[in-house]
């Protein structure tokens, strides 16, 4: 029993002997130059450690040296080389490619030598000789055994061209690609994998249902930008409650169809389109100016033409940098550093108008803010049937609670007081104590507003409602420097949507599209009378980051709910309804998140650079104090203004004087506004004082044939095919 045993061992041996080769001792070469190795570590993938600068960890160890010597000794398979991606330094493609030196493939598997390297793992896998019974089937790039184009009918895989790796023309100096995606997250499809922690990806179709609640997800998280902006300015404008309900119409309206031609037409990324902060500050200089201080009648309508005018002028502007190339070209000079503190003095910008506002009923006002803030600071992690409720809808959940309470209190007659009525201007209230009290009664009732007595049932928001635009040069030139500083913010927000997203970073000429539509979008909102131009916004980073949903479909399908809900005009009332205090409190919360977002730029940067601690620190500086001067240097109008109003006044009152009044207006109006000191400070020190790739944080963009030659990349970012193949010929809108 014990023989027959030994002899199925040793029979067993000599099989074993019959297919592995002998393995031979290695003996190493005396006297040879290290340097010599140059031309075998560029065959082999294998890069010397002593001679490259890397670390001894990415090195390979002492058993993948003796197996490559001896491939190449013997003349046997070496392992793959695979294309890096330049963009995030991640192989092109995951699949395997084996290049044969003096074998077959067929050889390598009967031999059992076969090897696959995989450049994340550095693992080696030997093909079994078992394999050779199964040469029927088709072996594609990747290993498997499902048909593959990569594979003819005898199942011998195609042998793909192997580029040597190379390094980015412009990252020459090796430092880390903006592109890469934080905390180690894996590629997928063609080297670019969705991120497991996204739920639901650019491209999927999860079903009608999941679509209708992901898209209402998406625009209810954005709900504070969207519809707050005519809060503000309408009031501002002399409008009364019927007016700010249209205006919430037009731009639920407008938005809804920006939102859909970008994500056909622009970037193709899902991002929502509406009314930035960023035209806030510039609309508010202009509506008070000093010639519309004390017009009385149909002030409203005057104001709103000549930001119509203004806006379009400015759009048209922005759609010839992004249509003409130019914009392609500027992203060469506009980096982190640049846009971090300009998107961060966005935020800045109305911090002498939020608490201001709120503070006219702080018992509405602070509990607010303390809603917001405990919903997405404490409660974010809390999950509800798998949904984190708390910091996806804190802006909604919160005032619909507040909202509730200021509701009792009125009820409860806690703004009742005897002898005053908020429906009296101020200018006709001869008591003081009176005064103050209509003014709480107007910050702080539900039921001042009359928008849901006088709003139709069913309106139809349509161009040119407000009569035709104005058109004036001091006016254009302002918001065509405005589009300028839009087009920056919506250049970061695109850049960390796709990365959030794990996709390739856009190229430059979809950018300059993005940008040319973007201008498009914002023509249509002067058109149609939005009071403030469309553009990407910031919080768009947030809300994917935060829903873990970036999909296309969603974005369109909750663009067209905007547009069936802007047709219903009661809710266009209902939602100017809204406590001014309440409403100011949220901004509070937005403009400071908007804050946050910019300096988050920096992350892609050194942050423990001085050089670059000391641009942002300097622009924010000057980016606040540089307009104070400006704003505070006619004290008079104080007189005139409410508080919160005063830094919007510099326009007609600043300390340039020349020979022009138009340029005059301009230029006290532009110098006064903190977003453009901002930038125009960073942008000239980012880009004069001495500084590394890597220590700028430059932003890698891709390359027209990396997006070209990547499936994957090529349905995330071009144009639907009857329109693409009619713009081919348009290199600058990245076709």
């Amino acid at each position: 029993m014990e023989g027959g045993l030994n002899s199925e061992m040793k029979d067993r041996v000599d099989r074993q002997k019959g297919l592995n080769p002998k393995i031979e001792p290695f003996v190493p070469k005396k006297g040879h130059d290290p340097r010599e190795l140059k031309s075998w570590a560029k065959r082999t993938g294998f890069v010397s450690t002593t001679l490259s600068g890397e670390t001894e960890k990415s090195g390979p160890s002492r058993r993948d040296l003796n197996d490559l010597e001896r491939g190449v000794d013997r003349n046997e398979t070496v392992s793959p080389k695979i294309e890096l991606d330049p963009i995030l330094g991640r192989a092109r493609n995951r699949g395997v490619e084996i290049e044969p030196v003096l074998g077959t493939i067929d050889e390598g598997l009967r031999n059992g030598r076969g090897r696959e390297r995989g450049e994340n793992l550095g693992r080696r896998i030997e093909m079994e000789p078992i394999l050779r019974a199964h040469n029927d089937r088709k072996i594609d790039v990747n290993g498997n055994g499902n048909n593959s184009a990569n594979g003819d009918v005898n199942g011998n895989g195609h042998i793909a061209p192997v580029t040597e790796p190379r390094k980015d023309d412009g990252n020459v100096d090796g430092e880390v690609g903006m592109g890469e995606y934080p905390d180690g997250e894996g590629s997928g499809y063609g080297g670019w994998h969705q991120s497991p922690r996204i739920k639901c990806g650019l491209r999927e179709n999860p079903g009608l249902v999941p679509l209708i609640y992901y898209g209402l997800q998406h625009y209810l998280s954005l709900a504070g930008s969207l519809i707050f902006i005519p809060l503000i300015i309408v009031p501002t404008m002399g409008g009364s409650d019927k007016d700010t309900a249209n205006v919430v119409s037009t731009m639920l309206l407008v938005s809804g169809l920006t939102t859909i031609l970008h994500t056909y037409f622009g970037t193709r990324l899902p991002l929502v389109q509406g009314s930035s902060f960023v035209y806030l500050a510039p609309a508010l200089v202009i509506m008070n100016s000093e010639e519309y201080r004390n017009l009385a009648e149909h002030k409203f309508r005057y104001i709103m033409r000549e930001l119509q005018g203004a806006i379009i002028v400015g759009s048209i502007f922005q759609s010839f940098l992004g249509y003409s190339g130019l914009m392609s070209l500027l992203l060469r000079f506009i980096n982190p550093v640049v846009v971090a503190p300009t998107v961060a003095a966005v935020g800045l910008a109305f911090f002498s108008y939020g608490f201001p506002q709120a503070g006219s009923c702080v018992e509405i006002s602070l509990p607010q803010i303390l809603l917001i803030l405990i919903f997405t600071l404490y409660l974010g992690g809390i999950s509800v049937f798998g949904h984190r409720v708390f910091r996806v809808y804190a802006v909604p959940v919160s005032v619909i609670i507040i909202w509730a309470y200021t509701f009792f209190l009125t009820a409860g007659g806690a703004y009742n007081f005897k002898g005053c009525s908020p429906d009296i201007p101020n200018s006709n209230i001869l008591i003081d104590a009176c005064r103050r009290h209509a003014d709480t009664m107007r910050h702080c009732r539900t039921d001042v507003s009359n928008a849901m007595r006088t709003a139709a049932w069913v309106r139809i928001p349509y161009p040119f409602q407000w009569g035709i635009p104005t058109f004036r040069l001091r006016t254009s030139i302002i918001m065509a420097i405005v589009s300028l500083v839009a087009s920056i913010d919506s250049i970061g927000s695109y850049h960390s949507a796709a990365i959030r997203m794990n996709l390739k970073p856009p190229t430059p000429g979809i950018v300059s599209r993005g940008i040319g539509l973007e201008g498009f979008c914002s023509v249509l909102a002067g058109l149609w009378g939005t009071g403030t131009g469309s553009t990407t916004l910031t919080e768009n980073v947030h809300t994917i980051n935060a829903t873990k949903v970036a999909n296309r479909r969603a974005v369109q399908l909750g663009a067209a709910l905007l547009i069936l809900f802007s047709f219903v005009g009661k809710i266009g009332a209902i939602l100017a309804s809204i406590p001014q205090a309440l409403a100011a409190a949220v901004l509070c919360f937005i403009w400071a998140l908007i804050v946050a977002l910019g300096l988050s730029t920096l992350q892609y940067t050194q942050n423990a650079s001085s050089r670059n601690i000391i641009i942002v620190g300097v622009s924010l500086f000057f980016g606040l104090s540089v307009p104070a001067y400006f704003q505070q240097y006619a004290p008079e109008t104080g007189l005139i203004l409410p508080g919160y109003l005063i830094p919007y006044a510099a326009a007609s009152n600043g300390p340039v004087h020349t020979g022009n009044a138009q340029f005059n207006f301009a230029m006290n109006a532009l110098l006064s506004l903190n977003m453009v000191v901002t930038l125009l400070v960073a942008f000239i020190l980012d880009n004069t004082v001495p500084g590394s790739r890597q220590e700028r944080g430059v932003y890698v963009w891709s390359k027209a044939e990396d997006i070209m030659t990547d499936p994957s990349s090529l349905l995330d970012y071009s144009l639907p095919s009857r329109i693409g193949k009619n713009f081919h010929w348009a290199k600058c809108v990245g076709t």
